[in-house]
């Protein structure tokens, strides 16, 4: 049989069992599993009902256990096991509820780690363990290699949060805060919508959590309304990961795409990973996670769902040679089709060899044209630096496409929101808030019908990306 199809109820009876967090393997990560202690083995599973097991533990005489609450203010119950596995020794770290869980757990771990020398188990019941078949043994999660990024515990599992400091309203961190003020949806206390924002903003890594030379990067998204915002914020993935785990459990994102977000993760391994929420006027709300890293695309793709838009996407690339993504995302919904997106910088020496693979991307991928008003504005306008696409795609088909016009000036800004029917002056009053005298980029943006589900515009629309900046250690 598979050395993972082990239930938990054919491992009765056990030496000890119950809750237990663990510590992921790269990443310091927890995962709230439950545990069976059997013989010279310590297995553990996603519930008490199981039929088939995560990984387990395994114990040699050489197996160290320590008690870790000397050496860990905010886990006064952990302790640690000295393990053999694939690469050596690992040292996993794990913690129950109480002390007394702790000592009892790490008494019983001994008592069996003494019995490894002579095969006298207590209870005498180790002829009835379930042996692994012929694959290496040792503490190795087996659901998944150790990854770069890997998923956390629910939020009841986790340390005490860090305390939020008092903002200067001219920091970047302030800037960000201070920018609800200038978007009339978020100031209405009872709002929903803001009870979102507060839950995401309170999963942000405080300034004080970082190491020297680490930073956080806050953009802000705005339509030309501004009855739409995207908030994204980035940073190292060692302090970032947990808590933007921990917010994805708050508004329910499903237990498979947080390991979605673990697989990808692992293939790819960002230096630096981020979160983003949506919401709009109409009580719209979405939220996500993104790797702003340049990568392969064909690695990128590998977090888009398969299907016809995916193998589309990859015909328009290959037949403009591009290689490269310098930023994949997916959406953590409650309810499919989920979505990922995807930005590319566009191929071509020149603005206009660029502008015509965009205009051949929409083409490809059953978009509109983009207007010819709006081309007329676009090619007045000689960028420094590339055009970008944003391509969106889920099981369903096509999302949204947006052509990103990088740092343009006020008056072109104010030309495309005028264009689009948009607010001139809130858009200005929210740069002023914001402290960016111009749009990281201009989006011209296209929401296929139907994937507006009533709270967000559908059809094209205009977007302005804010680099707010980066808040350092």
């Amino acid at each position: 049989m598979s050395e993972l199809q082990v239930s938990v109820a054919s491992l009765q009876p056990h030496d000890k069992e119950g809750f237990l967090t663990k510590q992921g393997g790269a990443i310091k990560t927890w995962k709230r599993r439950w545990f069976v202690l059997k013989g010279p083995k310590l297995w553990y599973f996603k519930s008490k009902t199981d039929t088939s097991a995560k990984g387990f533990i395994e114990l040699e005489a050489t197996t160290l256990v320590r008690d870790e609450s000397a050496n860990n203010k905010k886990k006064k119950t952990m302790f640690s096991i000295q393990a053999r596995g694939l690469k050596g020794r690992r040292v996993f770290m794990m913690y129950p509820d109480t002390q007394q869980e702790s000592a009892e757990w790490i008494e019983a771990i001994r008592r069996n780690i003494a019995a490894c020398s002579t095969g006298s188990f207590p209870n005498n019941n180790n002829n009835n363990v379930p042996e692994a078949e012929a694959t290496p043994s040792g503490g190795q999660d087996l659901q998944k290699a150790p990854a770069p990024v890997a998923a956390g515990a629910p939020p009841a599992a986790t340390a005490a949060p860090v305390a939020a400091p008092v903002l200067d309203a001219s920091s970047v961190r302030g800037r960000v805060f201070n920018a609800r003020t200038a978007v009339p949806f978020l100031r209405e206390d009872e709002s929903k919508v803001l009870e979102f924002w507060q839950i995401w903003s309170e999963s942000i890594p405080q300034k004080s959590e970082m190491t020297p030379y680490q930073s956080m990067e806050f953009t802000i998204a705005t339509s030309a309304d501004m009855d739409k915002l995207t908030w994204r914020v980035s940073g190292p993935q060692n302090i970032f990961i947990q808590k933007m785990v921990d917010f994805f459990w708050n508004v329910g994102a499903p237990e498979t795409e947080i390991d979605r977000l673990n697989d990808v993760g692992a293939l790819i391994n960002p230096v630096k990973i981020g979160s983003w929420i949506d919401m709009s006027g109409k009580c719209g709300m979405d939220g996500g996670w993104f790797f702003p890293v340049d990568i392969s695309i064909k690695s990128a793709i590998e977090a888009a769902d398969a299907g016809d838009p995916t193998r589309r996407v990859m015909q328009w690339i290959e037949k403009h040679n591009v290689t490269q993504c310098f930023s994949v995302g997916r959406d953590m919904g409650a309810a499919p089709p989920r979505q990922t997106e995807l930005r590319v910088i566009l191929p071509g020496a020149n603005a206009e060899t660029q502008l015509a693979a965009a205009n051949d991307a929409f083409a490809s991928f059953d978009f509109p044209p983009i207007p010819s008003t709006m081309m007329a504005l676009l090619s007045a306008y000689q960028p420094t630096e590339p055009y970008s696409l944003s391509i969106v795609t889920s099981s369903e088909g096509f999302v949204r496409i947006g052509l990103l016009i990088p740092k343009p000036p006020r008056d072109l800004v104010g030309q495309m929101t005028d264009a689009d029917g948009g607010k001139r002056d809130a858009i200005e009053t929210f740069a002023n808030t914001v402290g960016c005298q111009i749009p990281q980029y201009a989006e011209y943006q296209y929401l296929q019908k139907g994937f507006g589900y009533g709270v967000y515009k559908e059809g094209f629309d205009v977007i302005f990306h804010w680099n707010i900046g980066e808040e350092f250690a």
